[in-house]
């Protein structure tokens, strides 16, 4: 091994594993403390035991989450320093080569990855889940969707990760370059195929009927200019009792979705208002800002990968004496994310950001009130706490905490 970049690893290793399980357990310890008091805001909207609920349920997904973060370290540890991928590659390199072998490869990791993750993923949806209401699958669905999943991983992932391999090994020192471009259009297809391909596979999609709520909704559309190709209500009752709202495609395949268990629970004005926020992000370019960013991201790791690749130290460094562009991606990916967790909340901050202003372009378009009383009942029927750790939010939520969120919202108020 090479000692200096060993320790470099194991340094911020440690120090990520710590700082996760750190602010797991401030969070556990923040939430229980404030568990039998509803906050001041909310304390006319919100009944007790449905906080206590939300505090119950936080804990028990944040215990469970310790759990995960152990095993996705020991894991970590078990790939590289423990030799896991050097026995993976003694056994492949044997009978294969070439595009075979890294296809084999890289499935492997995926493989024994899923297969560990497997009986957590079960205990969060039928135990935790369920203990707090919340579980509307069966095993048989559990199954067939990772079964779904599964032949749609290989089906579309088998031939993009062989053009990846391939770039790689046949564009020169520059490959990283078309990966990229390469990578940067699969992503783009995606969005385009998604709404009418793939997620057919896994949900029903029924067009929204004619009523109050879909006039509300097209006028809502004709006010801000935007166009979509569809409002679409969703089966989401199927699998979970949460609630959901979102936009998806790109183009002309924008489609507009609504879980049932959101229009079950709202009223007309209300969705007319969570549907003014998510067109915020699009008139307020959130979307694009986001690709721009992942793509940029994505070409400064390409090129990160593309000065590594022929380094000795890295592969020595992480346990692995052999070297090829297979090895050199799996353990990039392995290990990328130990080294920059703790940038994660720049980009937190963004996305907080980007939800004010969502929030803001809503108030500006439907009723902030109604937005308000939306989110509360979102708030109550998701059990999301009300008082979650300050730091543990900051690293961990994509979006402001409920109390900042209504805060900003009642000074968008219009006045009767």
């Amino acid at each position: 091994m090479t000692p200096d970049f060993t320790f470099i690893f194991l340094l911020f290793f440690g120090l990520t594993v710590a700082v996760r399980l750190w602010l797991k357990l401030r969070h556990i310890r923040f939430v229980a403390a404030h568990r039998n008091a509803v906050p001041a805001d909310f304390a006319e909207r919100i009944a007790l035991p449905a906080h206590q609920k939300a505090a119950d349920y936080t804990v028990d997904r944040s215990k469970t989450a310790i759990v995960g973060t152990l095993i996705e370290a020991v894991l970590l540890l078990a790939f590289t320093l423990g030799g896991g991928l050097a026995v993976l590659h003694d056994f492949w390199s044997l009978r294969l080569d070439g595009l075979a072998y890294g296809l084999a490869m890289i499935f492997s990791v995926m493989i024994i990855s899923g297969l560990i993750d497997l009986p957590l993923s079960l205990y969060s949806q039928f135990v935790i889940e369920a203990r707090h209401g919340f579980n509307r699958m069966t095993l048989g669905l559990f199954f067939a969707d990772l079964l779904k999943q599964t032949v749609l991983g290989i089906a579309i992932g088998a031939p993009v990760i062989a053009a990846v391999l391939w770039l790689m090994g046949a564009m020169g020192q520059y490959w990283w370059l078309y990966v990229w471009l390469f990578w940067s259009g699969f992503n783009l297809l995606i969005m385009f195929v998604y709404p009418t391909w793939i997620a057919p596979l896994f949900n029903k999609f029924s067009p929204l009927e004619d009523g109050e709520m879909k006039s509300r909704i097209e006028a809502l559309l004709t006010r801000c200019g935007f166009r979509s190709s569809g409002l679409f209500i969703m089966d989401g009752s199927k699998r979970s009792s949460h609630g959901n709202a979102y936009f998806t495609g790109f183009g002309n395949t924008k489609r507009i979705v609504f879980f049932d268990t959101l229009l079950s629970r709202l009223e007309p004005p209300e969705v007319e208002a969570v549907l003014a926020h998510e067109l915020g992000h699009f008139r307020k370019k959130h979307v694009v800002k986001r690709m721009v960013l992942m793509f940029a991201g994505s070409l400064g790791f390409l090129w990160l990968l593309g000065q590594l690749i022929d380094a000795p130290w890295f592969y020595a460094g992480l346990g692995v004496s052999a070297q090829n562009t297979t090895l050199a991606l799996i353990l990039f990916f392995l290990v990328m994310p130990v080294f920059t967790f703790l940038l994660t909340p720049l980009m937190s901050h963004l996305s907080r950001r980007h939800e004010f202003e969502a929030d803001a372009y809503a108030a500006q378009h439907a009723a902030a009130s109604d937005l308000i009383r939306a989110l509360v009942k979102l708030y109550q029927d998701n059990a999301s706490t009300l008082t979650p750790d300050p730091l543990h939010s900051l690293f961990n939520d994509s979006h402001p905490p409920a109390a900042q969120r209504i805060a900003h919202l009642q000074i968008q108020e219009k006045p009767a």
